[in-house]
């Protein structure tokens, strides 16, 4: 069915040959509908898509944004299965129901909808965009705006905490509090709410008298949700959690780390990793979200400036040597990675990846897990590496001396390798594995290029307003006296950026090539600042130069720049 869409599209000329093949690739890595990913690039309309799916099944095409269904139309199917089977009822004649769906072609699904409801079925063609868009209208979660009304079969009492009554609740009674209606639909509420608010972590904190719960959204937390909940409630939805987890409920002394899979249909995977801390006041869970739908390796729209971008390639693609990826913890250092790793993989090239944890399930790649407890650590991994005729090596994070020194090892053998390390700046880099023990001829011999990042917020451009700046704030933000003026703006805050004014963000990269002049600074044990001086003169583009780039072009803000980046020293 896909190639038939896909024909007809190209015959129609609403997209390239080039293009479809684009898209089959990125359907073969990333799963889903060929026609939800043509739209994802770009590369149509929806208006287009649902009217050549129409042609394509021989179904009467709809547009569901241009219509009001009635609640007691909704009412026929209940949320559950719209959502399970992705599908939005539109109609009802006597005993045949109308319902709009994006894949006529699923008869097993069509076959269960018609036993579930008791109805003859029939299609109407929307988009899976437009589908979800509906479900969200139609059947909308627990808004966590008003939590407790999830509770609305509990009592709910401003009740003081008591630390001795921690050792009171039983295990069984937990078990089965974790079971109840509300305590489930509750959190399935708050999963729901931070995947569509587009979250990459959840904080759900247990204190005194509250819980709290916060989401980092675009890199900046946000409190959600700040309650009173009766002791009972609190330990049952983070018993709930560790229940999904695979962790031990009965174990609330020690740190745990689990891991949760979502599947929201529609081909949507949510991945979470879930990290719970015992605090005095109960137990901390914090999930990461790892969004695959989301998912872009695309090394074009991470942020890159052309030349840089250009550097960075060229240097990925050499046949040996390292190139280091530096930032803090959260600047994106392993989309780069990542992005590198699914261009460079192709059928002819071994890649191995050592990492902890693995962030990302990469088809074709050979990809390990650390597990310290029982001696996988990253050194260990990459000398079974070297063993396993590599062509590029990948290894999550310079931690120890032990690790660089055969990650340096494999770079001067003919080998390429992908890492990440911890430094404020690039040069920084150098004198940091300088610092750790590596000879600075070793150092000098295998590092390509260096990488710092940092993550910024876009601005909003539903709601993207200009800004009148003083001149002063120019100077101080380190703008250089010759650059030609340029407008400034900012996000007045709507309903599609959550009234934040900002929504998703780009990375400021700043790209250092080891030329000679570089090499020879190393060999001389010189300074950081001595390195970076240097590698501005061969042409590098600072974090900050970055970010003011980044800023002239309206992508984001002097208050994101300022915030992730500091001043260059003269």
């Amino acid at each position: 069915m896909t190639e038939r869409l896909g024909n007809l599209l190209i015959r129609a000329g609403i997209i390239t040959p080039d293009q479809l093949e684009q898209a089959l690739q990125a359907q073969e890595r990333d799963g889903g509908r060929l026609g939800s990913i043509l739209l994802k690039l770009g590369f149509i309309e929806e208006s287009t898509l649902t009217s050549f799916l129409s042609k394509q099944f021989g179904l009467p095409g709809i547009d569901l944004s241009k219509i009001e269904i009635p609640p007691s139309i909704i009412e026929l199917i209940p949320a559950e299965i719209a959502r399970r089977y992705q599908i939005i009822p539109l109609d009802r004649r006597g005993k045949t129901l109308t319902i709009a769906a994006s894949d006529p072609s699923d008869t097993s699904s069509l076959d269960d909808i018609r036993f579930l409801t008791g109805y003859n079925i029939k299609v109407n063609i929307a988009s899976e965009a437009s589908i979800q868009k509906a479900l969200d209208k139609y059947y909308p979660w627990v808004a966590l705006s008003d939590p407790l009304e999830v509770f609305k079969e509990e009592k709910i009492e401003n009740i003081e905490y008591v630390k001795d009554e921690e050792e009171d609740i039983s295990l069984s009674g937990l078990k089965n509090a974790v079971q109840e209606a509300p305590v489930v639909r509750f959190v399935n509420a708050t999963l729901m709410d931070a995947v569509r608010k587009h979250a990459s972590d959840i904080h759900i904190e247990s204190y005194e008298k509250v819980l709290r719960i916060r989401y980092r959204l675009d890199g900046v937390l946000h409190e959600i949700m700040n309650v009173h909940f009766p002791l009972r409630l609190k330990n049952a939805i983070i018993s709930r959690l560790k229940i999904m987890a695979k962790l031990d409920i009965a174990e609330r002394r020690l740190p745990q780390d689990g891991h949760i899979k979502l599947k929201l249909g529609g081909g949507h995977d949510v991945d979470l990793r879930v990290s719970v801390l015992p605090t005095i006041f109960g137990e901390k869970v914090v999930l990461r979200l790892a969004d695959k739908s989301d998912l872009k390796l695309d090394m074009t729209k991470l942020g890159f400036e052309k030349e840089a971008l250009a550097q960075f390639k060229e240097a990925i693609h050499k046949p040996y040597g390292m190139v280091l990826v530096t930032g803090p913890t959260g600047s994106g250092k392993s989309t780069t990675l990542y992005s590198a790793l699914s261009e460079l993989n192709q059928p002819g090239v071994n890649i191995s990846t050592v990492e902890d944890p693995v962030e990302i399930d990469v088809p074709g790649i050979n990809q390990v897990q650390i597990n310290e407890g029982i001696g996988l650590t990253f050194a260990a991994a990459l000398r079974s590496f070297l063993r396993q005729d590599p062509d590029i090596i990948m290894v999550g994070e310079i931690r120890d001396l032990d690790t660089v020194q055969i990650a340096v090892r494999a770079a001067l053998t003919g080998h390429m390798v992908l890492s990440t390390l911890h430094t404020n700046d690039a040069p920084s880099t150098v004198t940091r594995l300088l610092d750790m023990g590596v000879e600075p001829f070793l150092v000098a011999s295998s590092i390509n290029l260096v990488v710092a990042q940092r993550l910024v917020r876009k601005i909003c451009p539903n709601c993207k307003q200009e800004v009148r700046i003083p001149p002063q704030v120019f100077i101080d933000l380190g703008v250089p006296p010759d650059m030609e003026p340029f407008t400034c703006y900012k996000g007045k805050g709507c309903d599609a950026c959550n009234n934040i004014g900002y929504k998703g963000r780009i990375a400021l990269y700043e790209v250092m090539p080891m030329h000679e002049e570089l090499k020879e600074l190393v060999l001389k044990r010189a300074s950081a600042f001595e390195i970076k001086q240097e590698a501005i003169k061969l042409g590098m583009k600072t974090l900050r130069q970055s970010g003011i780039t980044k800023i002239k072009e309206g992508v984001t803000t002097i208050d994101e720049v300022v915030r992730a980046t500091t001043l260059d020293e003269r």
